[in-house]
């Protein structure tokens, strides 16, 4: 879970001070700890409450807001002072900065914006205070080279994998809009869909947003794609990373399968991505078309650094074209393999469960567990050994452990 984090907010203006204390209340990670309508209250109340966020509203009195700040600074140097005003004057935000403020953010208050500096404050911290800060979100976009190669079973089982481990929160955004179908590999009727997210875009905060995810007993959350297919949800790119912003601020981890159609809707996706989960499968077919897919990344800037080729299905029959020739046709490394287990597979999704709860001890859960682990890169001192072993095994039947 991401950390708490504490405010204590101080703005005269009664309006403008219930607009910043219901974003506040919005908003998992924040407890608003105290708030004031006086400035000259205020130092009183931060010392006593002991915040980690002072946000400080200047509008109402700028000279006074400011003298406020550096008076914070100096009776608190450990809480961290945000300004909130809607002048955009280089002097008022320089002398702001002077007086010790760690961030200047415009008037009325985003909560992008408020996301967004409160991740630069977790990482300059980088875990080092008193209390435990979780890295950063990883978003893992999930794209496959043709139809049926098994991206929605890859998005789901390796959700329900990251999910295991008690320190992670994973939610899954199903972006095939038209033929998505995550919610039934999961056995999920949900009362709402991302078409709820888009229809609501514009008063959209995590609140509204939390109840538009369904979550699963495996673990993940789901937010799905929607009911009828000609209900495409008008989200746009911009709007679909506001809906990652929010979903930043609880989930330590967002798994996003997309179309095939790579529309300006998935590039989004995987301009957002951490990684880029190229899936295929060993026939000429897949391969070609990874070789196009990575032809088409490498136009995006950054894109292609991000990307990890999945085989699916391996050793699903004698005629599958070798390892070796693989990595020859495309060009680099296939960073993991998936073994065949068509039986189990398709029992997992008639049943409406994951891997986990259907074989908990198959080979193919295993190999889900193992590529969670190194994709998650969460390889600890008790894990490392053992794990290695296990991964040595696993890989046994293929002549090698993945590169």
């Amino acid at each position: 879970m991401k950390s708490m984090f504490r405010i204590a907010l101080v703005d005269p203006n009664d309006s403008s001070r219930g607009m910043l204390k219901k974003l506040l209340l919005g908003i998992d990670i924040v407890w608003l700890e105290a708030e004031s309508s006086r400035y000259e209250f205020f130092p009183d109340v931060v010392v006593q409450t002991q915040p980690d966020i002072a946000l400080v509203a200047i509008d109402a009195d700028p000279t006074a807001g400011l003298q406020l700040v550096a008076k914070i600074v100096h009776d608190l140097p450990h809480c961290n002072v945000f300004v909130t005003s809607s002048s955009q004057e280089g002097s008022l935000i320089l002398q702001a900065i002077r007086n010790g403020a760690k961030e200047f953010l415009n008037s009325p208050l985003k909560i992008d914006d408020f996301l967004a500096a409160i991740d630069r404050i977790r990482l300059q911290k980088g875990g080092q205070s008193g209390e435990s800060h979780s890295k950063p979100t990883q978003i893992i976009t999930v794209c496959g080279v043709s139809g049926g190669v098994g991206c929605t079973s890859l998005s789901i089982n390796l959700a329900c994998a990251l999910a295991q481990r008690d320190s992670n929160t994973v939610a899954i955004i199903d972006l095939d809009l038209a033929m998505g179908d995550a919610d039934v590999w999961l056995d999920i009727i949900p009362d709402y869909t991302i078409q709820d997210v888009a229809e609501n875009i514009t008063r959209l905060d995590y609140s509204l947003l939390k109840r538009s995810l369904t979550k699963h007993d495996s673990g993940p959350c789901l937010l799905p794609r929607p009911v009828e297919i000609e209900d495409r949800a008008p989200i746009t790119p911009d709007e679909l990373k506001r809906v990652i912003s929010l979903l930043k601020s609880t989930f330590s981890h967002l798994i996003i399968d997309v179309s095939k159609s790579y529309n300006p809707l998935d590039v989004a996706a995987l301009e957002i991505a951490d990684s880029i989960v190229v899936v295929t499968q060993l026939d000429l077919p897949c391969l070609r078309n990874v070789v196009r897919l990575l032809q088409f990344l490498e136009r995006y800037e950054k894109l292609i650094s991000k990307v990890k080729v999945v085989v699916n299905r391996m050793g699903l029959d004698e005629t599958q074209i070798s390892l070796n020739k693989a990595t020859e046709t495309i060009g680099r490394e296939i960073f993991f393999q998936l073994p065949n287990d068509y039986a189990t597979m398709v029992e997992s999704r008639n049943n409406g469960v994951p891997l986990i709860v259907q074989a908990p001890k198959g080979k193919l859960t295993r190999a889900f567990e193992q590529f969670a682990i190194l994709l998650d890169g969460q390889v600890t001192e008790e894990t490392t050994s053992e794990e290695a072993k296990k991964k040595r095994g696993l890989f046994s039947f293929l002549g090698g452990a993945p590169k």
